[in-house]
């Protein structure tokens, strides 16, 4: 089992851009933590027929009516939580372990900060940043595969825009 985690597309249309629709297309399942943004992108991946999505903050009413704001499946073997809004920030993730424990899942996809994260204690809990507007970090996306009841999750940059701290770091660094 391959699961694509993703989170704040924040797509205004309804093409999924070709930076990541390979990753789309391989993956036997989509975990999106909201903020689509469109109802055009949550289309267009739900036509995928592998979604499994929650709201977001920046997500419509029409998408908040359609879309919970907790998810919990199973797979595998192995239960899997959908938040957006687990934490405010990528130094703390004391709330969001609590809120995994809360929710009962193994593993907990979150959403929000816009930069990547895998953390691994008694739960995983995930960040698949951003794959189009990046905060502190590269365009991103996580793989999840499940193999033997083990969970293995790798981030995954892909081309895009760049958050501009980020190139301005590189910049400094390069002038050095």
């Amino acid at each position: 089992m391959r699961i694509l985690a993703i989170s704040d597309t924040h797509l205004k249309g309804g093409d999924i851009p070709p930076t990541f629709r390979g990753l789309v297309d391989d993956c036997d399942m989509i975990a999106h933590a909201g903020d689509f943004t469109s109802n055009e992108c949550y289309n267009a991946f739900a036509a995928t027929g592998k979604l499994k999505a929650v709201h977001g903050n920046s997500d419509n009413s029409e998408l908040k009516q359609l879309l919970p704001e907790r998810l919990v499946f199973e797979t595998e073997g192995i239960k899997i939580g959908i938040v957006h809004e687990g934490s405010l920030s990528i130094m703390d993730t004391t709330a969001l372990r609590y809120l995994a424990l809360e929710m009962g899942v193994d593993v907990l996809i979150f959403g929000h900060i816009h930069r990547p994260l895998i953390e691994k204690s008694d739960v995983i809990l995930i960040c698949p940043g951003s794959p189009t507007e990046p905060r502190q970090s590269d365009p991103s996306v996580v793989l999840i595969d499940i193999k033997d009841g083990k969970i293995l999750p790798r981030i995954v940059e892909i081309e895009g825009k760049t958050c501009g701290a980020i190139d301005f770091s590189r910049d400094l660094e390069k002038d050095r």
